[in-house]
């Protein structure tokens, strides 16, 4: 027999998850939706800058109504607003070439 004819059974089932894995699985949708909610919170405060101060981080006010807009209470508009601003600076930095 060669070596390359014999296997071994293992038994290698899906292991029981542990208490602390459990309770973090649970918990993950909450720090989800305090993570939103944060966001949301951070995002709002952004309003308070001024429209150069904006510009510097690479979006305007209609960014910022617009990322409320495009999502819902549940999800995290930072997504979009982060998108806008990657895009933006793509689109400058090809027009300068």
């Amino acid at each position: 027999m060669r070596i390359t004819d014999q296997t071994i059974e293992l038994d290698c089932g899906k292991l029981t998850p542990t208490f602390s894995q459990r309770l973090v699985a649970g918990l993950a949708p909450l720090a989800s939706l305090f993570r939103v909610f944060r966001n949301r919170m951070e995002i709002n405060a952004l309003h308070d800058l001024n429209d150069t101060q904006l510009r510097d981080i690479g979006l305007t006010r209609a960014d910022l109504t617009s990322a409320f807009l495009a999502s819902t209470f549940f999800e995290d508009p930072s997504e979009h607003l982060t998108r806008s601003a990657r895009n933006r600076l793509s689109f400058f930095r090809s027009h300068e070439e």
